[in-house]
C-alpha cells in the first residue's frame, strides 16, 4: 500500500542520489593535517589522483606505479584505499558496475534496477533456502553498504571503520609535531609524493625515456613508506600498525564484496527465479514427472519424485510454532478426532473393533472370530503378553496399545508436516 502524502512532491522531483555523504567523510579524514602543514595524509590523494588522471602514461605505467606504492605498504596507503571507495560507490550510482554479458546489445544498469534486484533477493533467498539474505552474504549492506554509511555507523559499541581510522590519522599527526624520528618520515612520504606529483604534471606527450625517471620516483615513495611504517610502530602506543592493517582489510572486503555481488547480480537473481519458476511447475503431473525423469541432479529427482507424497504431508492443522507447542497440537488434533474411541477396557466389543479396525493389525479370518478371539489374536500380533493373562487383561494392554498408537499417528502426520514445510 502507498503513502499518499508526499508522494505529488515526490514525483515532481529528482531524487539526486549520489555519494556526497561519504565523499564528505572522506574529506574529513584527508584534511586532518591541512592546517598544520605537514599534508602527509592529503598528499597520498594527491598521489593517486596524479597516476589516475594523468593523459600521457599508459594504463600499464599506470598500474605499475600504483601497484609498487600499494605493495610497499598497503595500510598507509589511505589515499588510494578510500579514493577507491568513491570511485566504487560511483559505479553502482551509474550502474556500469553491473557485468554486461553482450555489451552490444544489453542495457546498460542503472540504480533502479539494482535497487529493485536487490530487493527481490531479499524475499527470494528466504522463499528458496529458508535462511536471510544476510546468511547468504546478500543482504542490502553486503550490496550497498559502502553507499547506505557501513563506514561512518555501527550497530555495537565499536566506534565505525572511518572513526577509528580518522583517529589514527590525527594520532600520527599530533604525534609527529613532538616526535622528531616520526616528523621526518612523515616530512620524506610528503616530499616524495609531491615530486612525484610534480613529475606526473611535468610529463607532456612527446616526452621521450621518462620511465626511468618515474620508476625512480615511484620507489622512492615506496621505500619512504616503508620507513615510515617503522617509525609509526616506534613513536604510537598500542599496535597501530594492525590497527591499520584491519581497517584496510575491513574496507577493501567491503568493496570486494559488493563488486562480486552487484556485477554479477543479473545472473544471479535469474538463476534465483528460474528455481522458483521451476517449482511453479511442479503443480502439473506430466512435466513435474519429466523434470524428475531427465534431471542428473539427485537433489531435483529426490524434489520432484516426492513432491506429491511431500505436499500431501502439509497440513495446516499441524502447524507448530516451536517444539514446545507439539504436545499440545498433539493433544488438539487427538481430541478433536474424536479419540480415544474406546474408553473402557471392559467394552469387549469396542475393543475388538477397534483391533478390526487398526491399520498394523492383519484381519484376515476375524469374521469368524468371538470378540475374545479376536483381542487375543490382535495382541500376539502386536507382541503384546497373552499367556496367563486372562481376556481383561489383555483388553485393556490392547486398547492402552491401540491408543498410543493413535497418538503416535498424529505425531508423525505433524513431523512429516513439519519436514514438508522444512526447507532443505
Amino acid at each position: 500500500m502507498t503513502v499518499n502524502k508526499g508522494l505529488s512532491a515526490l514525483a515532481n522531483t529528482n531524487p539526486n542520489f549520489s555519494n556526497q555523504g561519504l565523499e564528505n567523510a572522506v574529506n574529513d579524514i584527508k584534511n586532518v593535517d591541512q592546517d598544520d602543514g605537514y599534508q602527509f595524509i592529503k598528499s597520498q590523494f594527491d598521489v593517486d589522483t596524479a597516476i589516475r588522471t594523468n593523459i600521457v602514461l599508459t594504463t600499464s605505467q599506470k598500474n605499475d606505479a600504483l601497484e609498487t606504492l600499494y605493495a610497499a605498504q598497503p595500510h598507509l596507503q589511505i589515499g588510494r584505499i578510500l579514493t577507491d571507495v568513491v570511485r566504487h560507490t560511483s559505479t553502482i550510482l551509474d550502474g556500469t558496475i553491473v557485468f554486461l554479458n553482450n555489451p552490444d546489445t544489453e542495457d546498460t544498469a542503472d540504480f533502479l534496477e539494482i535497487l529493485q534486484t536487490v530487493h527481490s533477493i531479499q524475499s527470494l533467498i528466504p522463499s528458496l533456502y529458508g535462511v536471510s539474505a544476510d546468511d547468504k552474504a546478500r543482504s542490502v549492506n553486503d550490496h550497498l553498504g559502502t553507499l547506505n554509511n557501513i563506514f561512518l555507523e555501527t550497530e555495537d559499541s565499536r566506534a565505525p571503520v572511518f572513526t577509528r581510522l580518522k583517529e589514527i590519522m590525527q594520532s600520527i599527526d599530533t604525534t609527529a609535531r613532538i616526535n622528531s624520528t616520526l616528523a621526518t618520515g612523515t616530512a620524506a612520504v610528503r616530499y616524495s609524493n609531491t615530486q612525484l606529483v610534480t613529475f606526473l604534471n611535468s610529463v607532456v606527450a612527446d616526452s621521450t625515456d621518462f620511465q626511468e625517471t618515474l620508476d625512480n620516483r615511484v620507489n622512492q615513495a615506496a621505500g619512504n613508506y616503508a620507513s615510515l611504517n617503522t617509525r609509526i610502530g616506534n613513536a604510537l602506543q598500542g599496535d597501530v600498525i594492525q590497527q591499520l592493517v584491519g581497517i584496510k582489510d575491513e574496507i577493501t572486503n567491503q568493496v570486494a564484496l559488493e563488486n562480486s555481488n552487484l556485477s554479477g547480480i543479473r545472473t544471479y537473481v535469474e538463476s534465483l527465479t528460474d528455481y522458483q519458476s521451476y517449482v511453479g511447475l511442479a503443480d502439473d503431473d506430466q512435466i513435474r514427472r519429466l523434470m524428475a525423469r531427465i534431471s542428473e541432479t539427485p537433489a531435483w529427482v529426490s524434489y520432484f519424485e516426492n513432491y506429491v507424497e511431500n505436499f500431501n504431508a502439509i497440513n495446516p492443522v499441524y502447524t507448530t510454532g516451536s517444539d514446545s507447542e507439539k504436545e499440545s497440537v498433539i493433544n488438539a488434533v487427538y481430541t478433536d478426532s474424536g479419540l480415544p474411541d474406546v474408553r473402557d477396557s471392559l467394552d469387549i466389543e469396542g475393543v475388538a473393533n477397534k483391533a478390526k479396525r487398526d491399520n498394523r493389525i492383519d484381519t484376515a479370518g476375524f469374521d469368524l472370530l468371538t470378540d475374545e478371539q479376536v483381542i487375543t489374536k490382535a495382541c500376539e500380533q502386536l507382541s503384546i503378553i497373552t499367556s496367563n493373562r486372562n481376556i481383561y487383561a489383555q483388553s485393556e494392554s490392547l486398547l492402552n496399545n491401540m491408543n498410543q498408537h493413535d497418538r503416535d499417528e498424529i505425531a508423525r502426520a505433524l513431523d512429516l508436516n513439519e519436514s514438508s514445510n522444512t526447507l532443505s
